[in-house]
């Protein structure tokens, strides 16, 4: 009798990683196969523009906008008009000379050409660094 219970199995405590091994190899195979089609793309051609990023700050904020028909306008104090860009440079410079820490944003219709949407930004960001060396 002593025996029969040496020979009876204790409860194994290990787990079995071979079906996580297998599930993860499938996962693998997916992600190698679908990886590839998510990065086709649309070609475009951009406007050349020679510009760098503008740095953000935390206080009031300037928002310069390009209807559809081209038309720009300036938001200061919930005031807009329409205005021609050698306005809106004049109008941006004059807030900026008082306040050179306040943001310039700018909005565009999703109908606008991107050109038109870019042009004012390099028009913006060249008036921004012209404050900067005066």
């Amino acid at each position: 009798m002593a025996r029969s219970r040496r020979n009876k199995r204790r409860p194994m405590a290990e787990i079995n990683v071979v079906p996580y091994i297998d599930v993860m190899l499938v996962l693998l195979v997916i992600f190698m196969i679908t990886a590839p089609m998510l990065t086709q793309g649309v070609d475009v051609e951009l406007p050349n523009a020679n510009a760098a990023p503008i740095q953000d700050s935390e206080n009031e904020v300037l928002i310069a906008s390009v209807d559809s028909k081209g038309k720009f306008y300036l938001d200061v104090g919930g005031k807009q008009e329409s205005i021609t860009l050698s306005q809106l440079q004049d109008r941006v410079r004059k807030v900026l000379s008082q306040n050179p820490k306040m943001s310039v944003l700018v909005r565009g219709d999703k109908n606008v050409p991107y050109g038109d949407v870019i042009g004012l930004m390099v028009a913006l960001q060249g008036l921004v660094r012209q404050m900067l060396v005066l």
